[in-house]
């Protein structure tokens, strides 16, 4: 489920679709500049001049086949109106669409909401606003849809003016709504249980922990002062309390959990900054020393043991950030010091808890938490992102393998670039993929890099080549390999989108002029086609589609030139093909293999991945049902198949690990589990999911010094009730007063004495407090991280985490 917002303020109107990977419903706003100029062109039956080599073939019956599929309906809204749409089910067809206009004011908040709802794709609506009794729903709760595609929304509508706030609840993918009087009024959205999608918690605006258990008909309260809560797995929910503290003095929260609804808690952490849930992983951000630092704290198994993250210490003025985190290990940014601008990843073994460097010189913004680290979601083990050059330039690598080894993009085959090295300027004519950085630096890049788990291989992005005079001027590149080679595909920053699991792309260009064209294309971007959607320009704002990229209809929003009037345009494009795939169009490809250096032959982490993928020349439909089909077989392990151990790092064009300098005359010794353990090791680990067999299988033990290293803030505590009494809050705050004395006392015996003066932690800073947790990959948890300031926020798309 994806809900896609769009927000039209003092004339503009800008939207955003919800990231993929996560089981939550994502509610966005991402605002959107026109900063370019461009006008439509009439229906043709080639690409543009001069992208590829090959004769694109005509398509001389689609402008009539795409008229007679093309829709259109207008919204009458006001002009300070926000909009908000939300898919409701899995192949279901229904869209339903709100549209809010509030006037904020000292006491309460006022406004009109109109709700409209669409069964077939977005084609034709119908207003439905009697099934919330004209209800305002305010902008920030707008349209919560149960991730489980069981057709639940739910409305959070406000009548403060009448005595607080009502839901509006559905099971019927809101074609009819039930209304429930809240007994609170509510700080966030409603958050379903991703296990169970009649469960739900929230919180009031009095920071209690509320939890309804039949889809909010009714309410108990079952905890006060939490100020974070989340989802994790198994039923269970985890939250920090502030135990008579303000939520705002982070670093002296609890971290708490319940299995049982509620009815039994268990102290899991205390000195809390903050916490995250990623993959398997529970991250703490604890409070440590004199409480200017902190470190991360990982658990495993859901908080009952903690280890310290096993990364170099950085001072006060340097950052942690979690860049992604699966159920196989975690890419950790560590901050340079002296403000950079850039820093080094590292990646941890399948505990979370020792870390290995994998790249170095990583570009991360000083001023926010903008980084252009990207999961491929098209192939697995791939990500890219940027990193600056020793003379300052920025650069992107890539890499295949799960951060074993990072390198440039190969220059596209297609691309017009001067190679004269005369010219003192050796990486002119690479390729540079414009992400987050980009838009910060407002670079025009309307969209970032695209990729879907069912169109195998493909990526598409905004890129350029060469250097910084290039890099304000964008085009859009493709890719159908995992990212080994590019291809220029589009002229200037387009919107883009994947529909028919990668059978169909779409785009339309970003310009600031009224627009009646969408480009498309049916071989994955070698030849695009143009058709004239409407006779009437309009301001394009966005362009939307079923998440899942598994539709052929795709929406166009945007305004006339008048700014009352909203348009949206659906286009189907099924009656572009005539039949549907069969075992004909499809050609089996291996993954992995385009290596011009012919290294891996398609062995990544272990094992190849035979695909069955379309044919570039074959026109059919591969449809809603389309499933990948794909055949591994494991391969040798090499040394391509293993990290560097902590303390050993690979020197620059070698694959051999060596033990770094300063590890030399030192015992390798680390805390896991409550103990010092010292490692006895050849220097290599193999990578998290690598499924190799045989081969390269260098020699590694362990060995239990039985010494005790405890962590001095996190610990666990048995399952208990909150029946306590004052008396016994005051005996249970002494104790555990006297218990963290004497951890600390021990802590630092054993940093000073067993382990030779040196306590390999994560050390965190205080001065990036602004940049707390927004999300990573994997995260069981909605992507608005509700802070202590008594506000929701609602954070702009991003693959990143920062826990500081």
């Amino acid at each position: 489920m994806i809900t896609v917002s769009y927000i039209l303020l003092l004339g503009l109107f800008s939207s955003a679709v919800a990231g993929q990977g996560h089981s939550s419903p994502r509610f966005r706003r991402l605002r959107r500049e026109f900063v370019d100029e461009g006008l439509g062109r009439t229906l043709v039956s080639t690409r543009s001049a001069g992208l590829n080599e090959q004769t694109c073939t005509a398509l001389p019956a689609a402008e009539a086949a795409l008229l007679n599929n093309t829709s259109t309906f207008t919204f009458k809204v006001r002009t300070l109106s926000s909009l908000s749409l939300a898919w409701v089910g899995d192949g279901s067809g229904v869209l339903l669409v709100l549209t809010t206009f509030q006037v904020p004011s000292f006491t309460m908040r006022f406004g009109q909401s109109n709700l409209y709802r669409s069964e077939d794709y977005g084609k034709t609506f119908k207003d439905v606003t009697h099934l919330i009794n004209h209800t305002f729903i305010q902008t920030e709760f707008g349209i919560s849809i149960s991730p489980d595609q069981s057709g639940k929304v739910i409305l959070t509508g406000d009548v403060s003016g009448m005595g607080g706030f009502q839901l509006f609840r559905s099971q019927d993918f809101g074609l009819t709504f039930v209304p429930t009087d809240l007994p609170f009024d509510p700080l966030i959205q409603m958050l379903y249980n991703p296990a169970d999608s009649n469960t739900l918690v929230t919180l009031s605006i009095t920071l209690d922990l509320w939890l309804s258990e039949d889809f909010g008909a009714t309410w108990r309260k079952i905890h006060d002062s939490a100020c974070l809560v989340r989802w994790g797995p198994k039923n269970s929910i985890y939250f920090t309390t502030s135990n008579n503290v303000s939520c705002g003095e982070k670093g002296m929260l609890e971290l708490r959990k319940t299995v049982d609804y509620g009815r039994n808690f268990q102290t899991i952490a205390t000195g809390v900054y903050s916490f995250v849930l990623g993959g398997k992983f529970v991250f703490a951000s604890i409070m440590t020393g004199m409480g200017t630092e902190r470190m991360i704290h990982v658990s495993v198994d859901g908080g009952e043991h903690w280890n310290i993250a096993q990364l170099p210490t950085v001072n006060h003025q340097q950052f942690y950030s979690i860049l992604t985190a699966t159920q196989d290990m975690i890419f950790m940014h560590v901050d340079d010091p002296g403000d950079s601008g850039a820093g080094t990843i590292y990646v941890s073994g399948d505990r979370g808890v020792v870390f290995s460097k994998s790249l170095e010189r990583h570009l991360y913004t000083t001023t926010g938490s903008d980084t252009d680290f990207t999961a491929i979601s098209s192939l697995r083990g791939v990500y890219m992102t940027s990193v600056l050059t020793e003379d300052g330039t920025v650069e992107t690598v890539i890499t295949y393998d799960q951060g074993a080894k990072w390198q440039t993009l190969r220059r596209p085959h297609n691309s017009n670039c001067n190679t004269d090295t005369s010219t003192n300027r050796p990486n002119r004519c690479r390729l540079h993929i414009h992400a987050s950085y980009s838009t910060t630096m407002r670079v025009n890049v309307p969209m970032l890099p695209l990729s879907q788990p069912n169109a195998v291989g493909l990526i598409l992005a905004h890129g350029s080549i060469g250097d910084a005079e290039s890099a304000l001027f964008p085009d859009v590149y493709v890719s159908d390999d995992g990212g080994y080679t590019w291809m220029l595909a589009l002229r200037g920053p387009h919107h883009y989108a994947i529909l028919d699991s990668g059978g169909l792309l779409v785009a339309v260009e970003h310009t600031n002029s009224p627009v009646n064209q969408i480009k498309f294309s049916m071989d994955e971007g070698q030849c695009w086609h143009t058709y004239n959607f409407t006779a009437d320009p309009l301001h394009f704002s966005g362009m939307d589609s079923e998440p899942g990229s598994r539709s052929m209809n795709v929406s166009l929003w945007g305004h006339r030139n008048d700014f009352s009037k909203w348009v949206v345009i659906t286009i189907d494009f099924k009656k572009l093909l005539s039949r549907d795939c069969n075992d004909a169009d499809y050609v089996e490809w291996l993954a992995h293999n385009a290596d011009p250096s012919g290294s891996s032959d398609g062995c990544v982490l272990g094992y190849k991945e035979n695909f069955l993928r379309l044919r570039k020349d074959s026109v059919c439909w591969n449809g809603r049902d389309f499933a990948i089909t794909k055949k591994l077989s494991p391969c040798p392990c090499t040394v391509a198949d293993y990290h560097c151990d902590f303390g050993y790092h690979r020197p620059e064009n070698s694959s051999e690990c060596v033990i770094q300098e300063e590890m030399k005359v030192r015992a390798l010794e680390l805390c896991l589990n409550g103990t010092t353990e010292q490692l006895q090791t050849s220097g290599y680990r193999k990578i998290p999911g690598n499924h190799c067999e045989g081969g390269f299988q260098p020699a590694r033990k362990e060995t239990d010094l039985r010494k005790m290293c405890t962590s001095d803030a996190v610990h666990s505590t048995s399952l208990q009730t909150e029946d306590r009494s004052p008396n016994t809050a005051v005996i249970v705050m002494v104790v555990i007063a006297i218990l963290l004395t004497s951890a600390l006392a021990g802590v630092w015996f054993v940093k000073k004495y067993i382990c030779g003066g040196r306590f390999l932690v994560h050390r965190y800073s205080v001065m990036r407090e602004h940049v707390e947790a927004d999300k990573i990959e994997g995260v069981d948890d909605v992507d608005t991280q509700y802070m202590e300031t008594g506000k929701s926020q609602i954070h702009e798309d991003s693959d990143q985490d920062l826990i500081e």
